[in-house]
């Protein structure tokens, strides 16, 4: 069979459920590829992860074509039989790098978040670190709250025994820090961690964890990054706040911007700002930036 891919948001970030899908065909000695226009397959696969990117609007040849993930229907999943495979790094030419889960689901529920819909309002171990990792050099885990699983401390030991840098890409839950989990998380070879401070409720808490962290720690200031939402149920003002408390305990602040699409161009300004480390470095408040 010819088997089509389509990874509807682009190229930029590679697709796991499309790289688990292109696995399984050709381990099925099926022809693999992302789709040609005009050429004809047997199924197409489209994945779409972000609600706001635009659909694919080229005219696709297929019997069969399958639209799935987060951007088209929450209710959408990979068969088991899919989902466990390894992922074909080979289909984005990626050699040094492996992408994956360990757990699945978050119980925080936040508003802005879809991730308790879409896999569940518990953190479950969903896989071992060999299940996408076979010696790469590199570990993006895309886990949305690890720390809250049963079993973190077996999953963190896991990623201690890889000897391999580990990228925290979704952010760590500050909130469920403790010495222990510190202690393991220096024992890792640490490429990039981050946190997230999202809404004013949070703020002792969040502070208190940080503060801890940064007592115990001995992973670089440089390696740190706290995610600051904005332009959801905060205003600019603790906006600000949340930017410069960031700044003054020796982390980097990175502005995540509610709806990009209908946001005020305040929040734009802002999120280039803070998030271009030369300019956030060169100019030390907001307010002259924008005057200039």
């Amino acid at each position: 069979m010819k088997i089509g891919l389509v990874d509807v948001d682009s190229h930029n970030f590679p697709n796991l459920a499309l790289m688990k899908i292109s696995n399984f065909y050709k381990e099925n000695n099926c022809d693999v590829e992302f789709i040609i226009p005009l050429k004809k397959y047997d199924i197409v696969y489209m994945s779409k992860v972000f609600t706001f990117t635009r659909d694919f609007d080229v005219c696709i040849q297929a019997n069969e074509i399958y639209k799935g993930g987060a951007g088209y229907n929450l209710d959408t999943k990979l068969p088991k039989r899919i989902e466990k495979q390894f992922p074909d790094y080979s289909l984005y030419g990626i050699t040094d790098t492996a992408y994956g889960y360990l757990t699945r689901g978050c119980p925080r529920q936040c508003d802005f978040c879809i991730v308790s819909k879409l896999e569940g309002c518990e953190s479950v171990k969903v896989a071992d670190v060999n299940n996408f990792w076979n010696g790469q050099k590199n570990i993006k885990l895309l886990d949305p709250n690890i720390l809250a699983c049963k079993e973190r401390i077996e999953l963190l030991q896991q990623l201690i025994d890889c000897k391999t840098n580990i990228d925290f890409t979704q952010g760590l839950d500050v909130r469920l820090l403790n010495e222990e989990i510190i202690y393991m998380l220096n024992k890792m070879k640490i490429k990039r961690i981050h946190f997230a401070w999202d809404s004013e409720k949070d703020s002792d808490i969040i502070l208190k964890k940080l503060n801890l962290f940064k007592k115990y720690t001995t992973i670089s200031n440089r390696k740190i990054g706290v995610y600051i939402l904005t332009n959801y149920n905060t205003n600019i003002e603790f906006d600000l706040h949340r930017i410069y408390t960031i700044r003054d305990i020796g982390y980097a602040p990175f502005v995540m911007v509610y709806d990009v699409k209908n946001a005020k161009k305040i929040y734009r300004h802002m999120q280039r700002w803070c998030n271009r480390k030369w300019v956030f470095k060169k100019c030390k408040n907001f307010e002259d930036y924008i005057t200039k």
